[in-house]
């Protein structure tokens, strides 16, 4: 029974410290200039493994920059350029990441992202994020455009890993109830 219980514990532990939150950035509003990022950014911790996917309609685009960029919003240099509408960016390495709207404008209007992602580089491979849509621009990765981009994007996926990490702390404690009762 002992063995069971250690078992158990083992596996809830494992898939509790293996799994990536995806982040819809600004929820259900999306990568837009009437989305406070600054507001949705506050209570997020970002791991190693973490994907953050910006939903946003073709006007706008999203740029990867140094921190020197990001404070002036300059567009004219970017690490990485996205436009599809629907773009996943995996956290793969500890340290600041910076994300601008390629319109000028509206990065001077507060569109743009600073993700702070923790953790070492050892830690363990983030998953695979999704390939470009056949026809797409190459510098890319994106995830099928649907009609409404926004559309049933109630809350961030972290809110779903929070539920189901919850999910496991109650089995932990069912085991440890049961192992205590057989005891007896």
């Amino acid at each position: 029974m002992e063995k069971l219980l250690l078992y158990s514990l083992l596996f809830s532990f494992a898939i509790a410290t293996c799994s990536a939150t995806t982040y819809i950035v600004g929820d259900n509003s999306g990568w837009d200039i009437s989305t406070n990022l600054d507001t949705w950014v506050a209570d997020k911790k970002f791991n190693i493994g973490d994907v953050l996917l910006f939903q946003y309609s073709s006007a706008n685009s999203v740029d990867e920059v140094t921190k020197e960029n990001f404070d002036t919003c300059n567009t004219s240099n970017v690490l990485r350029s996205y436009g599809n509408g629907n773009t996943t960016v995996p956290l793969t390495k500890a340290g600041d990441r910076y994300f601008v709207c390629g319109n000028r404008l509206y990065c001077l209007g507060g569109m743009k992202l600073h993700v702070h992602v923790e953790g070492d580089d050892k830690s363990l491979a983030p998953a695979q994020a999704p390939k470009a849509v056949a026809g797409s621009d190459k510098r890319t990765d994106t995830l099928p455009q649907s009609p409404s981009s926004k559309k049933n994007t109630h809350f961030s996926n972290g809110v779903a890993n929070f539920a189901k990490d919850s999910l496991q702390l109650v089995y932990i404690a069912l085991m440890a109830t049961v192992y205590g009762v057989m005891q007896i």
